[in-house]
């Protein structure tokens, strides 16, 4: 299967679908790919008993209504192939190769999980990870959970765990008391997040909810039991059966980065007015360019996608400057959540040498901190060289060392034989 289309959109979160549904409307053929079987992204995943959103409902329903748009589900990107082209594999099609005059990166964010004692033990996640696995039909009733870690996603994960029948014990958030009262002030001027806080935290007084705190251990006899948790100085004990623990969120940038696109310190592509990237013909929009929630990916997708047509500015100028001020609007808001939910000294400590700071490859962190970068712990130890490929320790090594992560390498992820094949006598670029 090999295809050409004008614009080919990585990602069907809100970026994503808002980016597609743009371009579409000004006559582009366009391919919106993503790796799970339903669009949404993480924020508006569906599952059993989780229908579509209202507004991704709307979203895909304007997207059927264009028959110049396909969707591609179960997607992944395995490599890019040539200038303008991506090696994919399908659940369906198997290896797909397709080329594309104009390329939007819609990848998102994936959940920061950082190391403790006992992290390993079955019943720890992550705190979106929860979230995902309920709305995929996981059981949680009667459950006793742990929410850990810093930001909003907590509160999400409170309320998706409480309307599934589990019994939150508490709510750990690294952030000062400070911090969190002076960012829920903000929300006054937000009415829309402010009534969407006030619906997730409904009954919210019966649980504790405690800042400035960070998980320090998990134990248990074959899977969590109890959790210790540092609050300040002091160390309190909880019984629970799950922990789930995130700390933020690290933008999704791997093929960003193969294909020579920019990012900041932050690891976040740098983008321009019109969501150019530093790359021709690529564009990025949504939480790969920095955190910001729903709301600013939508934007930023739909700036993209009319960019990435080449709509005439003269017919859409009163639409881009709209577009363009809720833009700065919802960054405005994304920078406040930031500087609110910063990592403190706590949560930026690594903990003992003892603790694993690979799963995948049994790597622990005293084995990793003698070396000067990540490549020499990769070639001494094996770390990040297992299942994740370092998605999640190296965003932790990154953090505690201070270590850029490597330029990534195709295959991005595990490929058939034949998805190789399909490249066509244009094998994937070595480094």
């Amino acid at each position: 299967m090999k295809q050409h289309f004008d614009i080919v959109v990585v990602g069907a979160g809100p970026a994503g679908l808002s980016a597609a549904q743009a371009a579409a409307r000004e006559g582009a053929t366009v391919a919106l790919l993503d790796d799970s079987p339903r669009a949404g992204g993480q924020i508006w995943r569906q599952g059993p008993g989780h229908p579509p959103q209202a507004q991704l409902h709307a979203l895909l329903e304007a997207l059927r209504m264009q028959t110049n748009v396909i969707l591609l589900p179960s997607t992944r990107v395995i490599a890019p192939l040539g200038s303008r082209g991506l090696l994919l594999e399908s659940a369906e099609h198997g290896g797909v190769s397709i080329s594309y005059d104009r390329l939007i990166l819609a990848t998102g964010a994936r959940e920061r999980l950082l190391p403790f004692a006992g992290w390993t033990l079955p019943g720890v996640t992550g705190a979106g990870a929860l979230q995902a696995l309920i709305k995929g039909g996981m059981p949680v009733r009667g459950e006793r959970i742990v929410i850990a870690g810093s930001g909003p996603l907590l509160i999400a994960a409170l309320a998706t765990a409480r309307v599934a029948g589990a019994q939150v014990v508490a709510v750990v958030e690294q952030a000062s008391a400070f911090e969190v009262a002076r960012f829920g002030i903000s929300l006054l001027g937000e009415p829309a997040k402010l009534r969407q806080a006030i619906a997730m935290t409904r009954g919210f007084a019966r649980v504790r909810y405690w800042t400035g705190s960070i998980v320090r251990q998990a134990d248990g006899d074959g899977r969590v039991e109890r959790v210790t948790i540092l609050r300040g100085q002091q160390e309190s004990t909880l019984d629970c059966d799950r922990i789930a623990c995130g700390y933020g969120l690290v933008p999704n940038i791997t093929l960003a980065q193969a294909l020579g696109c920019a990012s900041n310190e932050a690891g976040e592509i740098v983008v321009d007015s019109e969501q150019r990237t530093s790359v021709d013909g690529v564009l990025a929009a949504g939480e790969c360019t920095g955190v910001g929630g729903a709301e600013l990916a939508g934007v930023e997708g739909e700036i993209a996608g009319l960019s990435a047509s080449g709509a005439p500015a003269s017919r859409t100028s009163a639409n881009r400057t709209a577009l363009h001020a809720q833009r700065a609007r919802w960054r405005r808001f994304g920078k406040r959540v930031e500087a609110a939910f910063a990592l403190q000294a706590a949560a930026r400590t690594p903990p003992d040498d003892a603790t694993l700071l690979c799963r995948c490859e049994d790597v622990s962190l005293g084995e990793v901190r003698v070396y000067p970068d990540w490549r020499e712990a990769k070639l001494h130890t094996r770390c990040g060289m297992g299942a994740c490929q370092g998605r999640i320790c190296g965003a932790a090594a990154g953090l505690y060392f201070g270590w850029e992560a490597a330029a990534p390498r195709p295959p991005f992820s595990p490929a058939q034989i034949g998805t190789l094949m399909a490249a066509g006598g244009e094998p994937p670029p070595a480094e």
